[in-house]
């Protein structure tokens, strides 16, 4: 059997093809009511039909948000299967937004959920929590290896609680979200041409030069659109680190929805802004 592809092999051909946008999937109650759906099953499927059949062919990245999934139990899980199975079929690589994280056997069960091949939720890669410590995110980072799979770390991410975790400094005067940069550089080191293992990274936090964002790996940058940022402001916050950014967008493009003619558009957009942001950095 020929070896699987690592994840950042595969998102960095994505990201230079289709370029680097990351299109979410949030299918909130308000989003599902401002398309005129239903906030239910009905609404939920034809919700994620719709933006997987818009923008699967274009986009790099889908990121589904697990918990508008989950909120209508058994039913939900069973659209996220399908809208993760259609976009991967597709070409577009998904990154399931779970933000998972516990230790030993219980995350190793949220590893194999997600990152075993074998699952029916199997996606490329998956956002988790370092907070209980980095080793304990152990039994995902070793099942991603092995499936092909990545990985997203939180490490400083754009809500404005998340300072007093991420930026709390520890006794040897390194702060926790430049802790767990740190471990995801050793995760990627020597990979080429980019490692698996990336981090959270807000793209609202401004000036982030007193961080090594160049971890080898890829940068998942929440914040665009609706949340503020602008592809203009990527090469500000993360630098020399710019080109390995994977700038997510979500109501910054579903508020054109159902329109699919609209939905691409929109993301088109946003990707040209992107691309040009990078280009000149």
């Amino acid at each position: 059997m020929s070896p699987v592809t690592p994840f950042g092999t595969r998102l960095r051909e994505a990201m230079d093809t289709r370029g680097p946008l990351c299109v979410g999937i949030d299918p909130h109650a308000e989003l599902l009511e401002q398309w005129g759906l239903s906030d239910d099953i009905a609404g939920l499927e034809r919700f994620s039909r719709t933006v997987v059949e818009a923008l699967a062919d274009s986009v790099a990245v889908f990121k589904p948000q697990a918990a508008f999934f989950e909120r209508f139990g058994s039913r939900g899980v069973a659209v996220l299967e399908r809208t993760v199975a259609d976009a991967r079929a597709a070409g577009t690589l998904v990154v399931m937004d779970a933000k998972r994280g516990d230790i030993g056997s219980t995350m190793a069960a949220y590893a194999s959920a997600f990152l075993d091949p074998a699952s029916p939720l199997f996606s490329d890669a998956l956002t988790v929590s370092p907070y209980l410590g980095y080793g304990s995110l152990r039994p995902a980072v070793s099942l991603a290896r092995e499936s092909g799979a990545g990985l997203f770390v939180l490490a400083l991410t754009s809500n404005p609680e998340g300072a007093e975790v991420q930026r709390a400094v520890r006794e040897d005067g390194r702060s926790i979200g430049a802790t767990m940069l740190a471990h995801l550089a050793a995760e990627n080191e020597g990979a080429e041409p980019m490692g698996s293992f990336g981090a959270v990274v807000g793209a609202t936090l401004g000036d982030l030069s007193s961080f090594d964002l160049d971890i080898n790996g890829p940068l998942l940058a929440p914040g665009l659109g609706a949340q503020g940022a602008t592809a203009a402001d990527l090469r500000h916050v993360f630098g020399a680190a710019v080109r390995n950014v994977v700038p997510n967008v979500s109501r910054g493009v579903l508020k054109h929805g159902p329109d699919v003619t609209a939905l691409r558009a929109s993301a088109a957009a946003f990707a040209d802004e992107i691309r040009e942001a990078v280009a000149g950095s």
